[in-house]
């Protein structure tokens, strides 16, 4: 069922925030509102210029592109490429499955969210900026896709069930591997302070 996985990831994101995070943290607030706002606008859709948008994927296009406005001109330009990067390899991922869907060696949303997850590790080095680029360059992504297949009188709709289970796919990865770079570095300085600890006891 299309849309199961994204409901079940970010509903436990949103109680794990509203619930569990730490009431100091500055972005606890925006970010339970923001993702009730995804999961309120994930079912509607209207029609734009002859193609379908759902609002939940222009909702993230819009948000991540008010937060890539505050950075520097140096970060937002390679945020930008990065974005393209992104844009070009979801476009062609999606076409590669249309043209020659031999290749795909098992289900295309976890290949898709091993993926960009993995470009997203190699291109960016914060999870916050990781996660932007991954949701701006897809969105775009479904939007050039979406145009591409116009010109053969194929419909497809922008930001779908689909295309959410996707992303949260992503973002559950991302989040998962995040917590793996900062468990490394919590052992690392562990051990490093028990090592002095004894050096100096000796």
């Amino acid at each position: 069922m299309e849309g199961l996985m994204f409901y079940w990831i970010f509903w436990l994101f949103w109680v794990y925030i509203t619930f569990f995070m730490n009431k100091q943290n500055p972005y606890r607030t925006k970010l339970a509102t923001a993702i009730l706002v995804l999961i309120i606008l994930s079912n509607l859709k209207f029609m734009f210029l002859s193609y379908e948008f759902y609002a939940s994927g222009l909702f993230m296009l819009l948000l991540s592109y008010i937060i890539f406005s505050k950075k520097k001109l140096g970060s937002l330009l390679y945020a930008f490429i990065c974005s393209f990067i992104v844009t070009i390899a979801y476009v062609a991922f999606n076409l590669f499955v249309i043209y020659d869907p031999v290749w795909l060696i098992f289900q295309k949303e976890w290949m898709m969210g091993i993926f960009f997850c993995c470009l997203a590790i190699f291109l960016q080095a914060s999870l916050k900026d990781r996660l932007l680029m991954i949701v701006s360059g897809s969105v775009q992504g479904e939007i050039l896709y979406a145009f591409y297949l116009s010109k053969f009188e194929f419909s497809y709709s922008i930001g779908s069930m689909a295309y959410l289970d996707v992303i949260s796919l992503i973002t559950i990865l991302l989040v998962s591997w995040s917590i793996l770079e900062n468990a490394g570095s919590f052992f690392q300085n562990h051990f490093h302070f028990l090592e002095k600890g004894k050096q100096k006891s000796s």
